[in-house]
């Protein structure tokens, strides 16, 4: 690492839980990749986004899942697809995305801190 962040820098970041609720194919990205639709509750709302997760996670296995995201990062045209907020997971060696979820079924919208 080369850069610290500062608490305040930290704070800005808005990641939160959600659950997916659609997973469907996106042939037209360049990397074999899943279009999610995610709920992150009544104050955040419905988000859409893409993940490149289709090496470990099949979309019966995404499906109603719980995730964590960043929510206020801007809007980013990907194709004809308009992602809205960012999946966060560990990314291995393969390159194979881990994604980071609660331990337990918690509220939607609920924020990581």
């Amino acid at each position: 690492m080369d850069t610290n962040l500062t608490w305040p820098e930290f704070e800005k970041v808005a990641m939160h839980v959600g659950t997916i609720i659609t997973v469907n194919d996106f042939p037209e990205a360049r990397k074999p990749a899943f279009q999610l639709t995610i709920d992150f509750g009544e104050v955040i709302g419905i988000r859409k986004t893409s993940a490149q997760i289709t090496k470990r996670y099949s979309k019966e296995q995404l499906l109603n899942r719980q995730i964590v995201a960043v929510v206020n990062f801007p809007k980013k045209q990907i194709g004809k697809f308009m992602s809205e907020c960012l999946v966060l997971g560990a990314v291995g060696q393969e390159g194979d995305v881990i994604l980071l979820a609660p331990d337990y079924k918690i509220e939607n919208g609920l924020r990581i801190g």
